[in-house]
C-alpha cells in the first residue's frame, strides 16, 4: 500500500478505494468486466469426470466463495483477476482451471504458475499433483534452492505444469530448459506479494518470452496499485471476480486483543498461555527476524517446546521445521510474515499476534491461517499502548470488532 497514505497516518480506506477506481478506468473506459456468475456445485462447472473425482478425493464438497465464481470463467479461457483472502482456496481456483483445459496426451508445458515463496510454490505443486491424480497430470515445481541439473533432468523428461518461484523459472526459460511453445495458460499467485518482494523485472523478463495468446490469470488477496499495473500489460480484456473486503471478515475465525501495557510483558502473557497453544497447534507471528531468535531462546529456557523458522534460515532446514510441525511432532511455530503464506497447517486453529503486523493487510494472510475452508480457528492479538492505533485500523479495515480474551480461551478450540 505504500505510496497511498502519508507515513504514520492511519490506514484510509476511502483513498484507497478512490485509488483503485481510478486506476480500474482509465480513460473512461473500465478495464476490467465483471463476471458475477455463481456455481453452487462442482457438478454444476462442467468438470472433466475424473478432475471431479480428484476434487471430492481432495476433501472439496463444496466450493467456496471464489471456487463458486472462478472456477468456469478461467476454465473458458477468459483472462481473470481473481481477488479473495488467504484460505478461500485461490490455489484450488487456478489448479482447477489449469486441469481442465490441459491436453494430457501432450507432454509438454502448457501451464506456469508463478508464487512468491518456494514454501508457497511447493505447496502449490502438491495440490495441482492431488487435484490432477485421476488425470495422470505431470507437475514439477522448480524452485531456488534446488539442483538445477535436477530441474533440468525432469523438464526435459516432459511435464504439462510447471510451478515455480521467478528467479529458478527464468533461469530454466534462459538455458532454454523450460521451453515455453507450448505454454497457453500463466498464472501469477498472491501477486501482490509477489510485487512488494521485487519480482516485478522478473516478471516482465519472463512474460516477454512466452506466446502471445498466453492466457493470464492474477490472483492475489489484495490489489496494490503495482499489480493493476501489471494486469493492464499482460492482460486481455480481463474478467474481475472480487470477493469483497466486506466478505473479507475473517469468517469463522473468533478474533481476540490481550491488553498488554508494555512490551517486556509479552513474554509473560505468552507463557500464561502455553498450555492452551500445545493443546492445538500453534503459529506465532512477530515482526522480525532477530525475534523470532530471540523469542525461542526465551520459550526454550522455560523448558517450552517450540519450533522456529525464518528468512535466514537455509532452504533445508526451513523445511525440515515445517515437516515436523505439519506432522505435528511439534506444535508451536514461531515466524514471521515472510512464511505466512507458505504455511498450510490442516490442523492450525490458533494464531497469536505476538507483534501485530505493521500493515492492515498482512494480517489477514497470517490468521486466515487458521481455520482454513470453514474450520474454527482462534486468533489472539497482542496489543500495547503503541499497537491501539493499528489495531484500530485493523478492525476499520476489515469491518470486524477484536474483542477482548476471555478466560476460558481452551474452551474455544
Amino acid at each position: 500500500m505504500a505510496g497511498l497514505t502519508p507515513e504514520g497516518s492511519q490506514f484510509d480506506t476511502r483513498q484507497y478505494d478512490a485509488k483503485m477506481t481510478e486506476l480500474l478506468t482509465s480513460d473512461g473506459q473500465d478495464f476490467f468486466t465483471s463476471y458475477d456468475e455463481v456455481y453452487e456445485s462442482f457438478d454444476s462447472m462442467g468438470l472433466q469426470e475424473n478432475l471431479l473425482r480428484g476434487i471430492y478425493a481432495y476433501g472439496f464438497e463444496k466450493p467456496s466463495a471464489i471456487q463458486q465464481r472462478g472456477i468456469v470463467p478461467f476454465c473458458k479461457g477468459l483472462d481473470v483477476i481473481q481477488q479473495a483472502q488467504s484460505g478461500t482456496g485461490k490455489t484450488a481456483t487456478f489448479c482447477s482451471g489449469i486441469l481442465q483445459q490441459l491436453d494430457y496426451g501432450l507432454v509438454e508445458c502448457q501451464a506456469l504458475v508463478l508464487a512468491p515463496t518456494r514454501e508457497l510454490a511447493q505447496q502449490i505443486e502438491k495440490v495441482m499433483r492431488a487435484l490432477g491424480d485421476y488425470l495422470g497430470v505431470k507437475v514439477h515445481a522448480c524452485v531456488g534452492g534446488t539442483s538445477v541439473r535436477e530441474d533440468q533432468r525432469i523438464l526435459s523428461s516432459g511435464v504439462h505444469v510447471v510451478v515455480g518461484t521467478p528467479g529458478r523459472v527464468f533461469d530454466m526459460l534462459r538455458r532454454k530448459s523450460l521451453r515455453p511453445d507450448y505454454i497457453k495458460m500463466f498464472v501469477l499467485d498472491e501477486a501482490d506479494e509477489m510485487l512488494s518482494r521485487g519480482f516485478k523485472d522478473q516478471i516482465y523478463d519472463i512474460f516477454q518470452l512466452l506466446p502471445s495468446k498466453v492466457q493470464v490469470g492474477v490472483f492475489s488477496a489484495t490489489m496494490p496499485p503495482e499489480a493493476l499495473e501489471i494486469t493492464r500489460k499482460f492482460m486481455n480484456k480481463p474478467v474481475r471476480i472480487l470477493v469483497k473486503r466486506d466478505e473479507l471478515t475473517l469468517e469463522g475465525i473468533k478474533q481476540f486483543h490481550v491488553n498488554v501495557e508494555k512490551e517486556e510483558w509479552k513474554l509473560e502473557t505468552l507463557c500464561d498461555l502455553y498450555e492452551t497453544l500445545a493443546i492445538t497447534q500453534s503459529v506465532i507471528f512477530v515482526n522480525t527476524r532477530r525475534k523470532v531468535d530471540w523469542l525461542t531462546d526465551k520459550m526454550r529456557s522455560r523448558d517450552h517446546t517450540v519450533s522456529a523458522t525464518h528468512g535466514d534460515m537455509d532452504q533445508n532446514t526451513r523445511d525440515i521445521i515445517m515437516r515436523e510441525f505439519r506432522s505435528g511432532s511439534s506444535r508451536v511455530l514461531i515466524t514471521t510474515d515472510l512464511l505466512a503464506r507458505g504455511i498450510d497447517v490442516q490442523q492450525v486453529s490458533l494464531v497469536i499476534n505476538y507483534d501485530l503486523p505493521t500493515q492492515p493487510e498482512n494480517y489477514l494472510h497470517r490468521i486466515g491461517r487458521s481455520g482454513r475452508f470453514g474450520r474454527k480457528g482462534v486468533a489472539i492479538n497482542f496489543v500495547t499502548r503503541d499497537d491501539e492505533r493499528m489495531l484500530f485500523d485493523i478492525q476499520k479495515f476489515y469491518n470486524v470488532v477484536v474483542e477482548e480474551l476471555p478466560s476460558n480461551v481452551a474452551d474455544l478450540l
